[in-house]
């Protein structure tokens, strides 16, 4: 008995320092403390059994299924890869990880009080995407300009080694990281430094790609960005014919702490600095009725490309010329 005892110990010893090494979560039996009557969790490759402890700090994006998937939440001590595929989907990739970034520095602390957010961006890539714009920030996220500090990095080695300092003080919210592509120096010990300081300064790390694919790194949380058509804008009256409402983000959840996935349609809204679910993985169908749509209930399986079309703007103005011309 004693011998198990000790070959268990021996065990959770080496997978605890494999894990500081890779930053990830191994397959583990998590020891109970002493007289606290709880039992064993297993962990199988990071997928927790039970729900994680009350102590990890988490910050709920407002959509139901995405944090279900998320494990309640985007994780506040760890690095987060945000992904676009293509270069001219930087806006909606960029608005992704400021809403993100918005949703970090409120939680658990007042608007006043809240620590800065800190955007390193590659040279090249703001010369190409542009910088964040100010008198939006605090429209749209709730972040004050003078919240949001901006590094210009010539080179990936600068921008590497600020994020892992700004990461290491413990002084910003979040931290932001933007460049493009899949450069051979982001490799997978490059990112698992990153995550390590985020780990262990207790702050959020987003590390933005935009025109990339996705590749190994050691973030627990990969997230695939692109632009939805946002829906009709809503009044009094019922949705206003041919307006744009709210931003929208396509996103497909691929990696996880949980170990679950799953592709979401999320409107921003910029009252409540949350994002809104519009469906998980699938689309609503819309139906006409007196001329108006109208959401049947029904659900369709998503488009092949994963992105939303909007036929319902331009079918209701179709429709109204069909009456017109037919009278």
């Amino acid at each position: 008995m004693a011998r198990m005892a000790m070959a268990k110990e021996q065990i959770f010893a080496l997978r605890r320092q494999i894990a500081k090494i890779e930053g990830s979560l191994p397959e583990r039996f998590a020891v109970p403390e002493a007289a606290s009557g709880c039992e064993a969790a297993l962990r199988r490759y990071g997928r927790p059994e039970k729900a994680p402890a009350a102590g990890v700090p988490l910050s709920e994006t407002g959509a139901p299924h995405l944090d279900a998937a998320l494990g309640n939440g985007i994780l506040q001590t760890a690095l987060t890869e945000i992904t676009g595929r293509e270069t001219r989907d930087s806006g909606a990739v960029s608005g992704f990880a400021l809403a993100l970034a918005a949703l970090v520095s409120r939680s658990g602390e007042g608007r006043e009080t809240a620590r800065p957010v800190l955007w390193i961006g590659l040279a090249d890539m703001l010369s190409e995407g542009g910088f964040p714009y100010a008198p939006g920030l605090e429209q749209f996220f709730g972040l004050a300009p003078e919240k949001l500090l901006l590094v210009r990095a010539n080179r990936l080695e600068d921008g590497l080694w600020a994020a892992e300092e700004a990461a290491r003080l413990g002084s910003f919210s979040a931290t932001i990281l933007e460049l493009r592509g899949n450069p051979a120096k982001l490799d997978l010990t490059a990112t698992r430094r990153l995550h390590l300081r985020a780990r262990e300064a207790g702050r959020a790390l987003l590390l933005v790609r935009h025109s990339a694919e996705p590749v190994p790194t050691a973030a627990p949380t990969r997230l695939l960005v692109s632009p939805a058509a946002s829906p009709l804008r809503e009044t009094l009256a019922g949705p206003l014919p041919r307006s744009i409402g709210p931003p929208a983000f396509a996103v497909t959840l691929s990696k996880s702490r949980t170990g679950r996935n799953g592709s979401f349609v999320l409107d921003w809204n910029p009252h409540d600095f949350a994002f809104q679910e519009r469906w998980p993985s699938r689309e609503r169908q819309l139906v006409r009725k007196n001329g108006r749509a109208q959401d049947s209930g029904d659900l369709v399986a998503a488009s092949f490309n994963g992105s939303d079309s909007a036929p319902a703007p331009w079918g209701g103005l179709a429709h109204g010329q069909e009456r017109k011309r037919a009278s």
